[in-house]
């Protein structure tokens, strides 16, 4: 009797652990674990088929498990700075334990691999835009005529302008994309709000990352912009936005809101609009001029 109520002891604190499954996301990234002797799968659709059905198993005994990307290379150097043999099982785990607290993770909820995958490929690239737009304005420094930090300026700025944009748009849900174009790579940003009626709901990493990527245009004064759309039941769409300028944003008119619409990026031919879309100027942010932020 001792001994069963000692195994369903174990099955009920079984149930109570949480764990993170560090996933190889694509082709490339499993060829490079397959050198080490000690991982021992060897096609990578039976891989991800094998991942699936644990994530699935552990979800049927009640376990809640997230999903992280494992990165080979960081996985090396983690091994090299640890001083641990990477081909062991116990240096990928502590690996997979550190990416659980540090980097991107998603919650298995159910869905089949190839619908997360995506997912959290997407999660890592925001996080990736996150962290270098955050260093490259902490690398900002401080106003050689003031001393006020630079970046610390801007995204105090970025955060006012992007709750004047939220009061200012029309009700429903709404859809906003910053880009600014720099050097190596264009940074984008996209902040997705629900309005149920109620009041608006935002995912705060989303708006985090999203005003870091906005305050690096306000203070770098690299070409940027930042587009809204407007949803409401009954009512066409209202597209709108802004060229990114220093410590500020430049209204687009209804016509150049129009063409970045309705013109293909790449070879530079008219794309049909969209029906039940207007495509229009955007609203007064209603700012006085004395709230331009930092403008040495």
């Amino acid at each position: 009797m001792t001994h069963t109520d000692h195994r369903t002891m174990r099955r009920v604190l079984h149930r109570e652990m949480t764990g993170t499954i560090g996933l190889l996301a694509d082709e490339h990234d499993f060829r490079a674990m397959r050198r080490y002797r000690s991982f021992t799968f060897h096609d990578h659709a039976t891989y991800l088929k094998q991942v699936e059905a644990l994530l699935r198993t552990r979800a049927l005994q009640g376990s809640h498990t997230t999903v992280a990307l494992f990165d080979p290379e960081e996985y090396a150097d983690f091994c090299t700075r640890k001083d641990l043999d990477p081909d062991t099982a116990s240096s990928r785990s502590r690996f997979t334990a550190q990416i659980a607290t540090t980097g991107p993770t998603l919650p298995y909820d159910g869905r089949p691999l190839a619908d997360l995958l995506p997912a959290l490929v997407d999660e890592a690239v925001r996080h990736a835009t996150w962290e270098y737009a955050s260093t490259l304005l902490a690398r900002l420094g401080a106003c050689t005529t003031c001393g006020e930090d630079i970046g610390r300026a801007a995204f105090t700025r970025a955060a006012e302008l992007l709750v004047r944009i939220l009061d200012t748009a029309p009700p429903g849900h709404r859809h906003l994309v910053c880009s600014v174009t720099g050097s190596p790579e264009t940074l984008v940003a996209a902040l997705h709000i629900t309005d149920d009626g109620a009041g608006l709901e935002l995912n705060e990493t989303e708006a985090l990352e999203f005003t870091t990527v906005l305050a690096l245009g306000l203070a770098t004064e690299g070409p940027g912009g930042l587009v809204i759309r407007a949803t409401a039941p009954g009512t066409p769409d209202r597209v709108y936005g802004w060229r990114v300028r220093a410590h500020g944003l430049e209204p687009l008119t209804a016509g150049e809101v129009f063409d970045a619409y309705c013109t293909d990026v790449e070879s530079g031919d008219l794309i049909a609009p969209e029906s039940n879309v207007d495509y229009c100027a955007p609203p007064d942010l209603g700012e006085e001029d004395g709230a331009q932020g930092h403008r040495h």
